[in-house]
């Protein structure tokens, strides 16, 4: 900090001379500079010697009258031009007045006072101070335990107590480590440096009221209703929110009630929220069955699932060995991205494999997300999953996702070219 302000310090000194010197230099050259002749009374001197040499020739008879009165009125000439070229030479020199040394020091003055107060309003000393403060490895190369990360982001926060973003961190730590009243005083305090035009602000409060559920043992109170209607009010298939309502509906035995909250929740859901929907949604759709009761159509509770009986061609198994590996993948029709994927070798074969959602490549892509499916088994001759000349493969085009319930056979077959 002690560089910065020195810094300042220097560049200040340097716009003060740059105010400052043309002022001392041109007073140098005043002072400098020797008394004037005052050349208006020479010129006339000169013009009277002239004109008296003039005469003096004219009444010699050196001169006659015309060429005299000629000569005189040239003379005459130079003394008016010498007279207003001293005049416009006079005027056209600069003074250096007291009023303008004056003005100059104010502005030199006024110059660092200025910038200190623009960079007072609008500067971020403190978030440098906390910078240079800041040390650049607090566990010295080693790394922290849970524990040791979370005392450290603490300190950190004592010091940032507007880091909206430390304050959610913090909170889906603690969330983890079952900590829960921790966990939601951290997302009170980053709600509260949120701004609430914010995105996020929806989410972060329906988070906010799941801790207060959790650390309240699974049971509503007033405050954690106002919580759950308040996030709704802001985003009304806010997931989170939507959950707990399902889980008290549930509680209760009003399992209509969550079924409704849990499939509006599904509408954003995805990865292991979508996954954690359905199942309450398939446990309630159960007991209302179980009731003897009606349950409507739930195409959302499919089961995306393809099973499989995959063999190796009996005239292609002197092609491979057994440690080979087989990757059996389901893809769009058309596409590249695998949906679900397993890897088998040799030595498996024949196996019986189902795919479904839990064999994802990623959240984004599962086996539901799609209608129908190609599904591919290859013998990787390289070992890799991308398929290179002399693998082996065999391939079932056009597979639906959902509803499929007989067991598919797919023959590896074919030697890629």
């Amino acid at each position: 900090m002690t560089a910065l302000w020195l810094g300042i310090a220097l560049l200040s000194l340097l716009a003060i001379a740059f105010v400052l010197f043309p002022v001392y230099r041109a007073s140098q050259q005043q002072a400098n500079v020797e008394p004037e002749i005052d050349r208006s009374s020479l010129n006339i001197s000169i013009y009277q010697e002239r004109l008296l040499e003039l005469e003096q020739e004219f009444s010699a008879g050196n001169l006659d009258k015309e060429n005299f009165e000629s000569l005189k009125l040239e003379l005459e000439k130079n003394l008016l031009q010498d007279v207003d070229d001293t005049e416009q030479t006079s005027k056209a020199k600069l003074k250096i007045t007291r009023q303008a040394v004056v003005i100059a020091l104010l502005l030199a003055l006024l110059m660092p006072v200025l910038g200190l107060a623009v960079y007072g309003k609008y500067g971020h000393s403190q978030e440098l101070q906390q910078a240079l403060n800041q040390p650049a490895d607090p566990f010295n190369g080693q790394k922290p335990t849970i524990e040791e990360a979370v005392a450290e982001l603490k300190n950190r926060l004592v010091q940032e107590p507007e880091n909206a973003e430390g304050w959610y961190l913090l909170a889906n730590t603690l969330m983890g480590m079952q900590d829960y009243t921790g966990a939601a005083e951290g997302y009170a305090n980053a709600l509260k440096y949120l701004p609430e035009e914010a995105e996020q602000y929806a989410g972060v409060n329906g988070q906010y009221a799941q801790a207060l559920f959790f650390a309240n043992q699974g049971q509503m109170t007033d405050q954690i209703r106002a919580e759950v209607a308040k996030t709704l009010a802001r985003e009304e298939f806010e997931i989170t929110a939507l959950g707990l309502l399902g889980i008290e509906a549930y509680e209760r035995s009003d399992y209509r009630s969550a079924l409704e909250f849990w499939g509006k929740g599904l509408i954003n859901a995805s990865g292991e929220q979508a996954d954690s929907l359905k199942a309450g949604m398939r446990s309630a759709r159960d007991k209302l069955l179980a009731a003897g009761e009606s349950v409507p159509d739930m195409p959302e509770l499919a089961e995306a699932s393809i099973q499989l009986m995959v063999n190796l061609d009996p005239s292609l198994k002197d092609k491979v060995t057994a440690d080979q590996p087989v990757f059996i993948f389901a893809r769009p029709v058309g596409g590249r991205m695998p949906l679900a994927a397993v890897r088998l070798t040799v030595a498996d074969l024949p196996a019986a494999v189902t795919l479904d959602d839990s064999l994802a490549m990623s959240p984004e892509a599962r086996l539901s997300s799609a209608d129908k499916v190609e599904v591919i088994a290859r013998v990787s001759t390289s070992g890799e999953p991308r398929p290179v000349a002399g693998d082996l493969s065999g391939t079932i085009s056009s597979v639906a996702v959902q509803g499929q319930v007989d067991i598919l056979e797919l023959s590896i077959d074919q030697v890629v070219e």
